[in-house]
């Protein structure tokens, strides 16, 4: 190891560039041919949204810096501009990739039944009456066009709304004599500019008629095109094409001015709406002067424009798999099972008090948190509720509860986090809710977003007070519980309890404890405890004692971390990464990182807990956690780290991370030259194939059949064993 620089910056992936691969990975999920069709719709319209947000955060950041000027180089050696080239390079290629699937999922969806038409193709008499009929109803009355001239200036157009812009000549006179036609050369005419946004209230996939058994689709923009020269009757439309524009959806508050930190974020939301263009998808095709037009009046660079080989915003397959009569075509949705280690008919608090439970997200059901929160609301034992909410959903019955605590006289603080990127409207309105209910509501810490998943109950029982602790990996949010993978502890160990209540005093005031028992809090030094678990295993591997290290998270980009793991790698110790978007890892390095694997998951669930296991020579460690191995969340956020101290939990927790080591079907292994590639299973019995989710689903669903509490951990357990 010596004379080795662990952090050279070709040992780096650069970050930006990696979460493309992600989304990648993603559109592979579309094209996977064994997966039912609307299946693979869902996950085109999922690699769709990941960009906008990819574009509106990511890609706006590095434009700021570039136009300030920044030139600082990222672990990999890039500068912002350099990243910000290869970012628009690497894009278009994806985007082109995702229009090729769009045409093979549609030509698909046409051998069943279903066909998406063009405008510009030709309709039927029956579906260009129903059209024109459908726009004149329903369409029209809602349409605001908007025209520029002299006295109307370039209108606002809204972050990723869908518009159509149009050229307009005027007609000669009101009898409506064109001045020329619309299929003429307009050159040497003064052309206007006219804009209509695509309204978002009515649903963009409008059913056609046609034949029995067929279905027959069409966008609300190809009607609006269709129809257009009804919005400008004193005009002849030259050409209309449909557009969408990205912007800059970061703002950055300043804290230590803002007098109400609630006030200062609903400002800073509605300029959101504003920021600036930072993308311009066209259709392919596009008039050239109406792109000019656009092109100057939006302020954006040549490569920054998108055009789209068929319809804007694929986030609209999402709709189309909701079309009825196809069953056949669509997965059939998991139902999260009752967690066997619950019982309906005993108080939760009793059954935590038997001993630690855990709970796996989304196999087993959200509800026993839902029920502790439920049960302490109405708990006459029941003194205090404490939680941290980052993500929470639109009607959530734990808020509910809460709030109906407060009601009953319970002490309850909540910490909402207003900075949850793109949740701040939903949770300052659950916010004030709380508020009004008679909650103790803290907004977060100055300078920092409060990432952490911790719930508290205080009760009043007959051997004095006890504390019942929830920590997770994921947010308390009931809608994405069944859509992503988290793990959650309850427990009432008094240890993890005097932590908990000193996590809340360090929240809600200036309180921070000189010494804590078990919990880890970034960012104090929860880094510099990631930093000690690893050099430990280096340190056995060097004394040849048992080391390994199983880290499962969504992201690592860190290079304290990355640098600490290579370190680990060439002392010997094995290294297992399960990471699911970013990853600046370099595998298969010489010296470096040949001990190193790294793999992504991606399957019907988003994968999401974060889970670490320490081999520790042989004294093994299990620990889970709300942080990623990202700056960010070690340096700028709450975050929490907590121990699994139950063996035959740490022992179900190490097999769960082998089952997911094991999977063949849903995981992509990172190569040394930075792609990622599935396993060919092509001679592969089919008894040697596994999705680790899959998997997951039969054993929950079998434990809950059988009410066996320690099926998930027998199943999990041999996994180790045979390694």
């Amino acid at each position: 190891m010596e004379g080795i620089d662990f952090r050279a910056p070709e040992y780096y992936t650069n970050r930006e560039l990696s979460w493309l691969l992600f989304d990648e990975r993603v559109l592979d999920e579309a094209k996977d041919e064994t997966s039912p069709l609307f299946e693979r719709l869902k996950f085109l319209g999922i690699t769709a949204s990941n960009l906008d947000e990819y574009f509106m955060v990511r890609v706006a950041s590095l434009k700021d810096m570039v136009h300030a000027q920044v030139n600082i180089k990222d672990i990999s050696g890039m500068t912002p501009k350099e990243q910000l080239m290869a970012v628009n390079e690497a894009t278009h290629k994806f985007v082109q990739a995702q229009y090729d699937v769009y045409e093979e999922l549609t030509a698909r969806l046409k051998t069943e039944g279903i066909e998406i038409i063009s405008a510009h193709e030709k309709l039927s008499e029956e579906q260009a009456a129903f059209a024109d009929k459908y726009f004149m109803e329903k369409v029209y009355p809602v349409l605001t066009p908007m025209a520029v001239d002299s006295s109307r200036p370039f209108p606002l157009v809204r972050n990723k709304s869908l518009n159509i812009g149009a050229l307009l000549v005027r007609k000669k006179d009101a009898q409506g004599r064109a001045l020329i036609s619309v299929h003429a050369d307009a050159e040497d005419y003064e052309l206007d500019f006219a804009l209509v946004q695509v309204p978002d209230v009515l649903k963009r996939v409008v059913e056609l008629p046609g034949a029995e058994n067929e279905k027959h689709l069409i966008f609300l923009e190809e009607i609006i095109e269709r129809n257009i020269e009804k919005l400008f009757l004193n005009y002849d439309v030259i050409c209309a094409y449909p557009f969408r524009v990205m912007r800059n959806a970061d703002f950055e508050l300043d804290e230590d001015e803002a007098e109400d930190l609630l006030e200062e974020i609903e400002k800073q939301l509605k300029k959101r709406q504003w920021g600036m263009a930072i993308r311009l998808e066209i259709q392919q095709g596009m008039d050239l002067r109406l792109r000019e037009i656009l092109k100057e009046e939006l302020n954006i660079a040549d490569e920054e424009i998108y055009e789209i080989p068929g319809p804007l915003d694929l986030t609209v397959m999402s709709k189309v798999t909701k079309v009825e009569g196809y069953e056949h075509l669509k997965k059939e949705d998991y139902i999260p099972q009752r967690p066997a280690m619950f019982s309906s008919d005993k108080d939760i608090f009793s059954q935590i008090r038997e001993g630690d439970k855990l709970l796996m997200l989304p196999y087993e059901s959200f509800e026993p948190v839902v029920e502790l929160i439920k049960q302490a609301a109405r708990d006459p034992d029941t003194l205090a509720i404490k939680m941290t909410l980052y993500r929470v959903s639109g009607n959530s019955p734990i808020l509910s509860a809460l709030a109906q605590a407060a009601e009953n006289g319970k002490q309850v603080s909540v910490l909402v986090e207003l900075k949850a990127r793109f949740d701040e409207e939903n949770n300052i309105v659950w916010a004030r809710r709380l508020e009004k209910a008679g909650c103790h509501v803290i907004y977060g810490l100055l300078g920092l977003k409060t990432h952490s998943k911790i719930a508290l109950v205080v009760r009043n029982e007959k051997d004095g007070i006890r504390r019942y602790v929830h920590l997770g990996t994921g947010n308390y949010n009931d809608v994405t519980a069944r859509l992503y993978t988290d793990v959650g502890l309850f427990t009432c160990s008094p240890l993890i309890g005097e932590d908990a209540t000193a996590v809340f005093n360090m929240l809600s005031g200036y309180s921070e404890p000189a010494v804590w028992n078990k919990l880890s809090l970034a960012p104090l030094w929860l880094k510099d405890r990631f930093l000690y678990l690893i050099n430990r295993e280096r340190d056995f591997a060097l004394q040849g004692k048992e080391a390994r290290i199983i880290a499962k998270m969504n992201s690592v980009c860190d290079q304290d971390i990355i640098a600490a793991l290579y370190e680990a790698s060439a002392a010997g110790v094995k290294i297992d990464m399960i990471v699911r978007g970013i990853c600046s890892i370099k595998t298969g390095i010489e010296g470096v990182s040949e001990n190193i694997t790294v793999r992504s998951i991606v399957g019907e669930f988003l994968e999401h807990s974060r889970i670490i296991y320490f081999a520790n020579g042989g004294n093994e460690e299990v620990y889970m956690g709300s942080a990623d191995w990202m700056p960010r969340n070690l340096e700028k956020r709450v975050e929490i780290l907590f121990p699994v101290e139950t063996p035959e939990m740490r022992a179900e927790l190490k097999g769960y991370l082998l089952l997911q080591l094991r999977d063949n079907k849903k995981a992509r292994i990172l190569q040394p030259d930075g792609s990622y590639k599935k396993q060919d299973l092509t001679d592969v019995p089919p008894e040697r194939q596994l999705s680790s989710q899959e998997e997951c689903c039969k054993i929950s669903i079998e434990a809950a059949k059988k009410h066996d509490a320690d099926m998930i951990r027998r199943a999990f357990i041999p996994e180790f064993k045979k390694r």
